[in-house]
């Protein structure tokens, strides 16, 4: 995904959540993933919440983006849910995405983050 492409997308992912009364707090990424800090209210579940995003978005993507090969999320997705004293941390590591990725590939953080949390894969 180029820079361009991703910020485009991030900004037309930031409007279309508005419309839908979904709280969105942040949205970034690097190259192949974006991450959502979303704020969900009591009527909302993740599940609806993620396709609704993922599917509008790639439609839209698709008609007014240029890709080299036609744009797809994947059909899985990652949720974690965090305590408020994590805010900043949270928010601080999703708007430095290009800056973290340097270090650390997404594969790679994937994985440890795995590991260290004991999280089992479906």
């Amino acid at each position: 995904m180029t820079k361009n492409n991703k910020e485009a997308l991030c900004a037309h992912i930031r409007e279309y959540s508005l419309s839908k009364n979904i709280h969105l707090l942040n949205v970034n990424g690097w190259q192949n993933h974006l991450h959502a800090f979303l704020s969900l209210m009591p009527e909302q579940n993740i599940a609806t919440v993620i396709n609704l995003i993922k599917g509008e978005s790639s439609f839209w993507a698709n008609k007014n983006l240029r890709w080299t090969e036609r744009f797809g999320w994947q059909n899985d997705y990652f949720a974690v849910s965090i305590s408020q004293s994590h805010f900043e941390r949270v928010n601080n590591y999703i708007s430095n995405q290009e800056e973290h990725h340097r270090k650390k590939t997404f594969q790679e953080e994937y994985a440890e983050f795995i590991k260290n949390y004991h999280f089992e894969q479906g």
